[in-house]
């Protein structure tokens, strides 16, 4: 019964801004980590950043100072605030959830596309 939504993803311009959404819904009974991955063509899936409901937050090495993730947890819901975006940001975005400490779900992906 769980499902993730993503939305936000979409074609950008050099230095310009994009928000990824990311609804969860279904049978949950504790959301544990949330974070965002993304992969670009002909490389590994790599974690972009993570939240966990205590407080603690990572980001990769790449995206730090740029993005902002965050989560609203009365609407099961995590975003990624994305600034600064650069050619190498252009990758499919996907969503991830840990429930219940050990089950893990993905979103359908989304496309970000930095041009110029």
């Amino acid at each position: 019964q769980v499902q993730l939504v993503e939305s936000g993803g979409g074609l950008v311009q050099v230095g310009g801004s994009l928000r990824l959404s990311c609804a969860v819904s279904g049978r949950i009974f504790s959301i544990n980590r949330m974070g965002w991955y993304r992969q670009a063509p002909g490389k590994q899936r790599e974690l972009v950043a993570a939240i966990i409901p205590g407080g603690s937050i990572n980001y990769a090495d790449s995206v730090k100072g740029r993005f902002t993730i965050s989560r609203d947890n009365a609407k099961n819901t995590v975003y990624l605030q994305m600034n600064s975006l650069k050619p190498e940001d252009t990758a499919v975005y996907y969503c991830n959830v840990q429930i219940s400490g050990i089950y893990d779900y993905w979103g359908q992906g989304t496309q970000v596309t930095v041009s110029s």
